[in-house]
């Protein structure tokens, strides 16, 4: 009896485990981007040349004859001299745009994701191109195989990043609140690789703060600004799966697909009539 429960729980599991490899199998492969940036830098110059040019140029000619019977004499020079000068100054401003892709904030980004149980990561390759016009073309980079093995890429850009960092005093005390604080705001989106098809769409923001309150006057404070990048790393990996969560969730409409094909309809209670 032992040996026939043994084999039927072996049984099980192995059919458990089967289920499981399958599961995972058809859970969609997504390559997550670094994000990207676009950064304007305004430079202040200022241009000042001086020229001058001169050229100066001289002659003399001299003839003397002398004789017993008569002298003679001739001498002759000629001098000229021209110049010329001129000045270029010129001054104002340059933009300058630069672009690229922040290596951060996306490790807690794949952790979320892989948390949820609904995806498979795969690794994608880097923007190391110097053509940086071409940072946004993210079908581009799919065709030329930045993404190898992907059913899909999160292609994520950054809009905006507020850095904060303020003294306060407190009202009615000699205590000072002295705060760092940093915002991120990006812009997501969810690419099929082969169809090009936008799965999902989102904004997510991230945010982190140190604060440490102060009653001695002088007292030089250190805020931690590690503390305040890893806040904002999880939030916005937190963030971002909540959206994918509820934009798109391949293993979530199986599951209640799955749920809705095991339902069994309640049978219609029967009823008896006895006839006396």
């Amino acid at each position: 009896m032992s040996n026939t429960l043994l084999k039927t729980a072996l049984a099980a599991w192995l059919m458990l485990g089967a289920a499981l490899v399958s599961v995972a199998q058809n859970m969609p492969k997504i390559a997550v981007t670094d994000l990207s940036y676009e950064e304007k830098v305004k430079e202040y110059f200022q241009y000042f040349e001086a020229r001058e040019k001169h050229d100066n140029s001289y002659s003399a000619n001299d003839r003397y004859r002398d004789s017993n019977l008569s002298s003679s004499g001739a001498s002759s020079a000629r001098a000229s001299s021209r110049g010329e000068s001129s000045v270029v100054a010129a001054s104002g401003s340059i933009t300058m745009i630069s672009r690229g892709e922040l290596r951060k904030f996306t490790a807690d980004i794949k952790g979320e994701l892989l948390k949820s149980g609904s995806y498979r990561l795969v690794q994608g390759k880097p923007w190391t191109q110097q053509n940086t016009e071409k940072l946004y073309d993210i079908i581009d980079r799919i065709k030329k195989g930045f993404y190898p093995g992907a059913d899909y890429v999160l292609f994520g850009s950054i809009n905006n990043i507020d850095f904060r960092q303020e003294a306060n005093p407190q009202q009615g005390t000699n205590t000072m609140a002295y705060s760092l604080a940093l915002e991120l705001v990006g812009e997501f989106s969810l690419i099929n690789t082969r169809t090009y098809e936008i799965k999902a769409a989102f904004s997510a923001m991230g945010e982190g703060a140190d604060v440490r309150l102060v009653n001695a006057a002088g007292t030089t404070i250190s805020l931690n600004k590690s503390k305040v990048m890893q806040e904002v790393s999880r939030s916005l990996g937190d963030a971002v799966a909540s959206e994918m969560e509820a934009q798109f969730n391949p293993a979530g409409r199986c599951r209640n697909s799955r749920m809705n094909e095991q339902r069994v309809e309640p049978q219609a209670e029967s009823k008896t009539v006895i006839f006396k």
